[in-house]
């Protein structure tokens, strides 16, 4: 009989994770279908489009769509400024959030319970309830119009959640290795840069990606605090782009695969760490 149990927990267990691959191939699949046809139809042409299936293939690629909005479009101004209003943003929140982080979970300070609740409870802040008031208050700073107002606001808006992801991770860093340095003269700054941020990589990594797709993908401080077409990014272009070229279907799509691939290699590449950095947080938190 014992035998018998054994087998049939064996062949449940192999049907059970059977069922398991399977369920997450079609979702998957289902996942991947939207980027296929978004290909598809970058693809094609106006009259194609409208006459092919959604996931048929083009008769004759039209891979010239890409070259015509990355030149005619001014593609390739806004992809540059989303490139460095999203590096720069990345840069000043996680160091902004290393050194706050730092601050309540290393040192002892009466009041670092009280400003970790105050940064917490920026998460509780919409963000279409701030539009007005900071636009006021770019306006006075003579900053709208700007890099600086966008990059201010991706900052202060990921500073909470980066200070979440990174506040288990940095609870349980030993102390000993602090207390080492610290008996062989080390000082503040040289102990943070050269010992803390080291032993941090893989949550710092983590992170910089979640801060990178909500920078890429951000449309509503852009299209509020942006008004010059040269200053504008990615999202706010295509938006632009898509009224500018009305019946060019295919170049439409074009633009949108263009947005959209970069956050995308960069998943695929670095999700690892993703899941790294929010499994050490959590587990040691």
């Amino acid at each position: 009989m014992h035998r018998k149990d054994v087998a049939s927990r064996s062949i449940a267990s192999k049907v059970g994770s059977a069922a398991l691959y399977i369920a997450l191939s079609v979702i998957a699949i289902l996942q991947i279908i939207p980027l296929v046809w978004l290909l598809f139809f970058s693809l094609k042409d106006s009259r194609e489009i409208f006459d092919l299936p959604p996931l048929a293939l083009p008769r004759h690629p039209k891979w010239e769509n890409y070259s015509d909005v990355w030149s005619a479009g001014n593609i390739d101004r806004y992809f540059l400024n989303s490139v460095f209003i999203t590096a720069v943003s990345i840069v000043l929140t996680i160091l902004l959030a290393s050194f706050v982080t730092y601050a309540v979970t290393r040192m002892k300070w009466k009041l670092s319970s009280a400003v970790l609740g105050l940064f917490m409870i920026g998460l509780m802040i919409p963000v279409h309830s701030t539009l007005i008031p900071l636009f006021s208050f770019y306006q006075k700073l003579h900053l709208i119009d700007t890099p600086v107002s966008v990059i201010l606001s991706y900052t202060a808006f990921n500073l909470p959640i980066t200070i979440m992801i990174m506040l288990g991770f940095y609870t349980v860093l030993p102390r000993e290795v602090e207390e080492a340095a610290i008996m062989d003269g080390c000082s503040v700054n040289r102990l943070f840069f050269q010992i803390i941020v080291p032993m941090t990589v893989s949550v710092v990594m983590t992170a910089a990606i979640i801060n990178m797709i909500y920078n890429w993908n951000e449309f509503i401080f852009v299209n509020t605090f942006i008004s010059s077409d040269s200053m504008k990014t990615l999202t706010v272009g295509v938006q632009n782009f898509v009224g500018q070229y009305q019946t060019n279907w295919g170049a439409i799509g074009a633009t949108l695969m263009i947005s959209i691939m970069p956050i995308l290699i960069v998943f695929l590449l670095l999700s690892n760490r993703i899941v790294e950095g929010i499994a050490a947080g959590s587990v040691k938190g």
